[in-house]
């Protein structure tokens, strides 16, 4: 970061009073105020002429045309080495090289080096509850809020970029009251471009086919970590996050439900009344077309909004802007969703200091009485379907007694503690007479010394619920994303909760470092069949790819059908295939490679599928698990399952894990079962997040191990490494690539795995799938409401319940799709209760 000690304009100077602690000691008077007559977007800017014009660095104004990721840099540097209100730096590097570059703007003291050192102490100072109110009540009075803007998360989505830019120039370079009022009132961090590899290859996702925005809790990326380490230097009171979605409309907060239950509620206040009601007064005033309360939600907590309102108590808001428009008016409209925002910041400065620290005092005390906030409605006539439990929980614990799970227990605190979270660990024995083990009943125990504590009387309550939950308690059956993320269940460590007011003798924990990347042993030779280049296939092959590039360090060789097809399988030992359609990879394999697989793996390949790749083994004849359509809704959600720990894939596993599954194959098997989901009325049966329907899962396989000739075939019927933070099935995945054979058993019969490959074969193929449940007396009004947006359907029924799947062969996201962001709001007009709306 570099600091500029250039001097203050004399028009700027007279615009804008210190209100901050000077270096030296020295305290200035706070921040006069800007004349009310100043409005914000209607004042005509003045610029002072020393930062150069974008047409002149560039050669073209900004949204003239996209920006490239070079061009985005050039100009931030340039702003950065021309204003003394701008300092600048890079949070990270993507996997294509390229640097995520920020700028930090404000007056000329406050960007110096000890200015930004004060700003950062002073914030920390209002986000602990434990700060003296006369103390905050100064820092509220004198200091200012850190506000962020952010851009093109999704690569393809790029006009948050060029608007982020034109606010870095505006505040750069202009004296005019509008410019003095965000600089007299404001710190700024401007980070135009969060995703510059998908940008320059026009892709949603990184190189790696990760979508970042539902990255930020696990931090596995790059771009995500260097990005929430810096937020933990300026925690925001403000994050904007710019998209672009189908359409021409515009769409800014208030969002629609579900709302997640321990989202601060001062914040959804500021997000709906402070910047929602600006917003919309000067979209409407400028007759701008808009909408809110429908389509983007506030419930994954994995969001570019979500994660910085749970753990920063900031006003987090996405705005998207149809990208059927013509770019300038992209590029423009969001410039001023952005410029209003931090003018309403700005405006109400002391008000949201006071707040914010407000919230982290009102946190702790929740905490500290163990209570959890409940869920709302914030769209009625939407209503509640589960509320959370009255149960008090004051303590979460992470049992680290097991070698085997020590990683990824360590790996849960690390990421607790870099996000503010104090750990603390059990000196002595510790009685517990209410403990909840996770997807267990409450009782008495008592648990080790070593065990880690986490006490919700913290600043950071809310983010420790978010993190540490048993379940998620969807209030309302609409989803946008997955419903359940708890980190000690995608770990499958052990642990539970406490509601008793508990005197444990423990002692903090300092920082825990980074887990040391490698793999135990000589890795085999390694294929990764990648089915398509369509999203499902990208995402799945990418999540490993990071997986063996980054945390395995393990070798291998991408392959394509017309590659086996070709040969090029031979020398590989083990051959994973993640998921994709199959019918395509099928017909693309042809006659050749079809043959290919089955001889390979007949002759001592170790073929590991995954949902489309465990299709494609069930119809090349390689197991005898048969694959039926769920008849359920299950859009993301965490099982519990039990584990054969006879095979060599339950190697530090334990006797069960959490199964993450989301609308995948029911998989049947007589033999050969890893992991099983209990019977529905067993004590192991436990779900975290949506589910309806579920029981049919009871009984069934989740993977399975079978003979094939002398070789083998191991098949998830879901994905073991989701977005590669589902770490206690990837450590089966893992066992699968490395472990040993197990013992021999009989080769299945011909007739079984006949039968297998016939049911696979008539499985339906959907990428990324619409799916509307509604209940029988609603089909009719569903139906209708389907036809009314032209979609065409696969109608299948389950008891009572009617099941419509929409196919999206291009697999568009809702908000980039024609009708899919609508169908909630439709739904609900038809006066239908569903059952469950998931979008893609």
């Amino acid at each position: 970061m570099r600091a500029r000690y250039l001097a203050w304009s004399a028009v700027a100077a007279a615009s804008l009073v210190v209100s901050l602690a000077v270096p030296g000691g020295a305290r200035a008077p706070a921040a006069a105020a800007v004349p009310a007559a100043c409005d914000p977007t209607g004042t005509a800017p003045v610029y002072r002429g020393k930062v150069p014009s974008p047409k002149q660095v560039l050669g073209f104004e900004l949204g003239e045309r996209q920006a490239t990721a070079a061009e985005s840099d050039r100009y931030l540097e340039t702003v950065a080495a021309k204003s003394e209100r701008v300092v600048s730096g890079t949070l990270a590097t993507t996997a294509q090289g390229r640097p995520l570059k920020y700028a930090v703007v404000g007056r000329p003291e406050l960007v110096s080096r000890a200015g930004l050192a004060k700003v950062r102490r002073d914030a920390g100072r209002l986000r602990d509850p434990r700060t003296p109110d006369a103390l905050a009540e100064r820092l509220a009075e004198r200091g200012v809020p850190i506000l962020w803007v952010s851009g093109n998360v999704h690569g393809d989505e790029p006009s948050g970029t060029d608007a982020a830019l034109k606010v870095l120039r505006d505040l750069g370079d202009r004296t005019d009251c509008a410019a003095a009022n965000v600089l007299a009132n404001a710190l700024v961090v401007i980070l135009p471009m969060q995703n510059p590899d998908g940008r320059e290859l026009n892709t949603r996702q990184n190189a790696y086919g990760f979508d970042m925005n539902r990255d930020w809790f696990a931090r596995t990326q790059p771009e995500t970590d260097g990005k929430l380490a810096m937020l933990n230097q300026y925690p925001p009171a403000l994050y904007i996050d710019a998209h672009e979605m189908g359409g021409k409309s515009y769409f800014f907060p208030p969002n629609a439900d579900p709302i997640y239950h321990e989202t601060p509620e001062q914040a959804v206040h500021w997000i709906n009344d402070v910047y929602g009601t600006a917003m919309a007064a000067e979209f409407t005033r400028q007759g701008i077309d808009y909408f809110n309360r429908n389509t983007y939600d506030l419930f994954y907590q994995g969001y570019g909004d979500s994660v910085p309102t749970t753990a920063f108590h900031a006003a987090g808001m996405t705005f998207e802007k149809g990208d059927n428009s013509p770019y300038p008016e992209r590029v423009k409209e969001h410039y001023l969703t952005q410029w209003v925002s931090l003018s309403a910041a700005a405006r109400n400065r002391r008000r949201i200091l006071t707040e914010w620290h407000q919230m982290a005092v009102d946190a702790y005390k929740q905490g500290q009485a163990g209570t959890l906030e409940p869920n709302q409605i914030y769209n009625p006539p939407n209503q509640i379907e589960r509320p959370v439990p009255g149960r008090k929980v004051r303590e979460y614990f992470l049992r680290d007694d097991d070698p085997a799970k020590r990683t990824e227990v360590r790996t849960i605190v690390r990421r607790l503690q870099r996000m503010g979270v104090r750990v603390e660990r059990l000196v002595r024995p510790l009685t517990v007479p209410d403990f909840k083990a996770y997807g267990r009943p409450e009782g008495r125990a008592t648990l080790p010394a070593g065990t880690y504590l986490i006490s919700m009387a913290q600043g950071q309550k809310h983010w420790i619920q978010a993190m540490l939950n048993e379940d998620s308690y969807t209030p309302f059956p609409y989803f946008y994303d997955v419903t359940a993320w708890s980190m000690p269940l995608l770990g499958n460590v052990s642990g539970g909760s406490s509601g008793a007011v508990l005197r444990p003798v423990a002692v903090p924990v300092r920082t825990l470092p980074a887990p040391r990347p490698g793999h135990e042993g000589r890795a085999p030779r390694i294929g990764v069949l990648r089915l398509s280049a369509t999203s499902s296939a990208r995402q799945s092959v990418g999540w490993l790819r990071h997986r063996f590039d980054r945390e395995w360090k393990l070798p291998y060789t991408l392959l394509t059908p017309e590659d086996i097809a070709a040969g090029k399988l031979a020398g590989t030992r083990v051959l994973l295939v993640p998921n994709g359609p199959v019918p395509d990879a099928y017909t693309a394999l042809g006659d050749a490679g079809r043959s290919a697989l089955r001889t390979w793996t007949r002759d001592g390949g170790r073929y590991v599928g995954w949902q489309g790749g465990t299709q494609l083994a069930a119809r090349l004849g390689l197991t005898t698990a048969t694959l039926a359509d769920p008849t359920s809704d299950i859009p993301g959600t965490l099982f519990r399952v039990k584990v054969d720990g006879a095979s060599p894939l339950a190697k530090g596993v334990g006797r069960t894990a959490w199964n993450f599954t989301s609308y995948d194959p029911v998989m049947r098997a007589s033999s050969g079962v890893v992991a099983s989901y209990p019977a529905v009325d067993s004590a192991d049966w436990s779900v975290s997040g949506f589910e309806k329907g579920a029981a049919e899962l009871g009984g069934t396989a989740a993977v399975v191990d079978q003979p094939v000739g002398r070789g083998r075939s191991v098949l998830f019927a879901a994905e073991p490494n989701f977005r590669a933070f589902s770490d206690g099935t990837a450590k089966l995945l893992y066992n699968a690539i490395l472990g040993p054979d197990p013992a021999r058993s009989a080769v299945p019969p011909a007739a079984a795995t006949a039968d297998a490959a016939r049911r696979a074969a008539a499985l339906p193929s959907y990428e990324a799938p619409i799916r509307v449940s509604v209940r029988a007396a609603d089909a009719a009004k569903a139906a209708a409401v389907l036809r009314s947006v032209g979609a065409r359907w696969a109608e299948s029924r389950a008891g009572d319940v009617v099941h419509y799947v929409v196919d999206n062969p291009r697999g568009l996201p809702a908000d980039h799709h024609p009708f899919a962001g609508r169908l909630p709001s439709l739904i609900r007009e038809a006066g239908i209760d569903p059952v469950a709306v998931t979008l893609p």
